[in-house]
């Protein structure tokens, strides 16, 4: 295994905690699915060169690569993203519990298609640092106490929103893994806008949001195409670069630096420090992270 390669997937994951906390929040009064609708789309035609200029490659690609790539758009670009962004609106971006809880759940979906789909096999050591890293996240996000459910009437909704993000997430990883099995990351980057910003103008179509585009402000515009090169289009670059070279377990655990970017923003942006408690949570959770990246393949019996 590549051991820079994990290094590119938590970069890339740290970055989609900055796009929750950081730039998502000015979108809020836009419809979620215009919202997402508008991201893929934006970064579909900024990709687009890529894609003609490695036109010639498409011959490579079987049917299976055209489904995993579907299903990517769907379940990553499309049904996580709108899950999530909706839980974040929920919850105003204020309070994060719910949905930092629920999407620490991703690992434990992705495990399981990873063996099931790919016939991922990792050593016992390999679950031992995952569920470390799980119980590091969780203890770094609330500390020795309980989560706070005391958001709102609308934190069911939030918590089933997040498991939803959690579940199409965690999918998205594997089937990416299965996608990337036969062309570029660069065209792969691509090709997972593209099927995803074609689902979405379907949601928009067919929620009738399409007029609320006129709504978007010139600030807002600047967001969207700010999230295109950040934590859109270039975060994705990254994710598949390292996903190229790791296994889909591997990669899940990996993104937890998702949700870790997230609280610690979260915190500093509204003046408060994380407690004991919970620096030794991201301590535990950083060693994971790193001993889950050394873990070798050939320790793990894998078909990619």
């Amino acid at each position: 295994m590549n051991r820079t390669a994990p290094i590119f997937v938590a970069a890339a994951a740290a970055l989609w905690g900055v796009d929750g906390v950081v730039l998502r929040p000015s979108l809020y009064n836009l419809p979620v699915v215009l919202v997402v609708f508008l991201e893929s789309t934006i970064v579909a035609l900024m990709l687009s060169p890529i894609f003609f200029k490695r036109l010639p490659l498409l011959k490579n690609l079987t049917r299976n690569d055209w489904a995993a790539f579907a299903a990517v758009g769907l379940f990553g670009g499309a049904i996580g993203t709108l899950a999530i962004t909706k839980a974040l609106f929920y919850v105003n971006f204020v309070n994060l519990s719910v949905v930092i809880l629920i999407q620490k759940l991703q690992p434990v979906f992705a495990l399981i298609l990873a063996a099931v789909m790919l016939k991922e096999r990792l050593p016992a050591v390999f679950f031992l640092w995952a569920a470390l890293a799980v119980t590091g996240a969780y203890f770094m996000t609330f500390g020795a106490a309980l989560p706070n459910f005391n958001t709102g009437d609308k934190t069911t909704v939030a918590a089933v929103l997040s498991l939803t993000a959690a579940v199409s997430f965690g999918s998205s990883t594997v089937f990416s893994k299965r996608a990337l099995r036969n062309v570029s990351f660069e065209l792969g980057t691509y090709l997972r806008f593209l099927f995803a910003s074609i689902i979405m103008l379907i949601f928009v179509l067919g929620s009738m949001e399409a007029g609320s585009i006129a709504d978007v402000s010139v600030k807002q515009w600047f967001t969207f195409f700010l999230i295109a090169f950040t934590t859109g289009g270039a975060a994705i670059f990254l994710y598949y670069y390292g996903l190229k070279k790791i296994t889909a377990s591997v990669s899940t655990i990996c993104e937890l630096a998702f949700p870790m970017t997230a609280i610690i923003l979260d915190y500093f942006l509204h003046g408060s420090m994380l407690n004991f408690v919970q620096w030794t949570g991201l301590i535990v959770l950083i060693i994971s992270i790193i001993k889950v990246s050394g873990i070798k393949l050939n320790d793990a019996k894998t078909k990619d």
